[in-house]
């Protein structure tokens, strides 16, 4: 029986042919890097806009300060979910290493 097909109720049916390792060289030369504790998620039928910044979480009297929003990253749904498996995976490693994430800011706070 040939690579490309397997038998199944004696039907031949054609096996996908596995994706090949292909080691990508990254060049950061010129990369800027930027700190972010606040993102917004939006987006088109085919784009994914992801929005990140900085907020402060001062209150003066009644009126929060707004977020301020300086990076957006447009990527297609494909690079998106890539994204989210690759994101996924580094907080599970983590976890598994540090203990959970806990994502609630108000369980963060330690109250004497």
């Amino acid at each position: 029986m040939s690579e490309e097909q397997e038998a199944t109720a004696g039907a031949m049916v054609p096996v996908p042919p596995q994706p090949q390792q292909m080691r990508l060289e990254i060049n950061a030369q010129g990369m800027t890097t930027t700190y972010a504790n606040f993102f917004r998620v939006a987006g088109t039928f085919e784009e994914l806009l992801l929005d990140f910044g900085f907020h402060t979480g001062l209150v003066a009297g009644s009126t929060a300060e707004p977020a301020k929003v300086t990076h957006r990253m447009i990527m297609n749904f494909a690079t998106g979910k890539r994204l989210l498996g690759a994101l996924q995976a580094a907080i599970l490693r983590h976890e598994q290493t540090f203990g959970t994430v806990e994502t609630d800011p108000q369980k963060r706070v330690r109250r004497p």
